[in-house]
């Protein structure tokens, strides 16, 4: 959970509302939140990749990472995941490093999430920075609850 200081809380369970997203995320608690960036996700394998066991994993800032191909071809625009109890929909926004990301991580690791998450790139449709969503269905959700993609 991101905090408006740049700090991030990991929390055993968190709330996922339509009008909030990840209840207490800075994203909440903005005066005009994007509804096609409520939650993010970042694959774990990624995160683990940039994090080197040199800072934490949820540095990368997002909401939930998960073990799931987050590709276009596995999860297209308007593709629903459940995560908990919630349900979630990629939209079309799409997920770039920031000014954050890019001081937390080095111009490099910048520069590679940016190949895999835009369509110029290297690696176009592969998503390495992650996918934004929107709330579908509200409800909690937990560390090591599965996510699963719905058909």
């Amino acid at each position: 959970m991101r905090r408006l200081d740049g700090t991030h809380d990991r929390p055993a369970r968190a709330e996922i509302s339509l009008e909030r997203g990840l209840v207490g995320d800075r994203w909440s608690l903005a005066p005009n939140p994007n509804l096609e960036a409520q939650v993010t996700l970042m694959e774990l394998r990624v995160a683990t990749l940039i994090a080197e066991d040199r800072v934490p994993l949820d540095s990368p800032g997002d909401n939930l990472l998960v073990d799931l191909d987050l590709s276009v071809e596995a999860l297209p625009i308007g593709a629903r995941v459940r995560a908990g109890a919630a349900i979630l929909e990629v939209t079309a926004k799409p997920h770039r490093g920031c000014k954050k990301f890019r001081e937390r991580f080095g111009e490099e690791v910048y520069a590679w999430i940016s190949e895999g998450s835009n369509e110029e790139g290297r690696w176009p449709g592969r998503r390495l920075r992650g996918v934004n969503c929107r709330v579908i269905q509200a409800g909690p959700v937990a560390l090591l609850d599965s996510i699963e993609v719905l058909r």
